[in-house]
């Protein structure tokens, strides 16, 4: 039997090999981390939109001149919404946004010129450029029942709300959140009131 000689090799490329390795594991645990940060934090910024600041697109002129076909808003989750809130609500697998009018318990009455009173008070209402009845089919006045919100659009032609029974007055469940701020276009970010 022969015996083969084995040839070790210099030290210097022994150790050039171990810092090479050593590199790539390095570079291997870096990258693996890196990623997984990444993940992380693209999981918490969709729960935090889905969940607590939901971004929505605006579709549609019932809410002109506030908002406007295109913009894009951020809106919060609330516990209560208040006259004058701008919200968000889903309503056959859409998300529409009107105007609060009146809660729970209220009285809603609307006159032949458009105008709107709320328990016999008639509401100012700066930001309608064009009162009108719309689409009306409820039977005014109309109370608000208990646990949902009265809604309209700016636009009051043009808006099909709870001024109709297609959409009604719409439960809290169903709401997304106020808007507050509109992201988009850049030339008109601004809070909406």
């Amino acid at each position: 039997m022969r015996h083969r000689k084995i040839e070790i090799p210099p030290i210097e490329l022994l150790e050039e090999e171990v810092r090479k390795e050593q590199y790539r594991s390095r570079f291997s645990g870096i990258l693996r981390s890196t990623l997984y940060s990444l993940l992380v934090v693209v999981a918490v910024a969709v729960i935090v939109a889905m969940m607590i600041l939901p971004v929505v697109q605006i579709i549609g002129t019932s809410m002109t001149d506030t908002l406007h076909d295109g913009d894009v808003v951020v809106a919060m989750r609330a516990s209560d919404y208040t006259t004058g809130d701008v919200v968000a609500f889903y309503y056959n697998n859409n998300i529409l946004i009107k105007r609060v009018i009146a809660k729970a318990g209220d009285w809603v009455n609307i006159d032949a010129d458009g105008n709107v009173y709320v328990n016999g008070i008639l509401l100012d209402e700066p930001y309608v450029s064009d009162r009108a009845l719309g689409e009306t089919n409820i039977e005014l006045p109309y109370q608000v029942p208990e646990g949902r919100y009265f809604l309209m659009g700016d636009h009051r032609s043009t808006s099909i709300d709870s001024r109709n029974t297609t959409i009604g007055s719409i439960d809290k469940e169903r709401m997304i959140g106020k808007l507050l701020f509109r992201v988009w276009p850049f030339s008109n970010i601004s809070w909406i009131g």
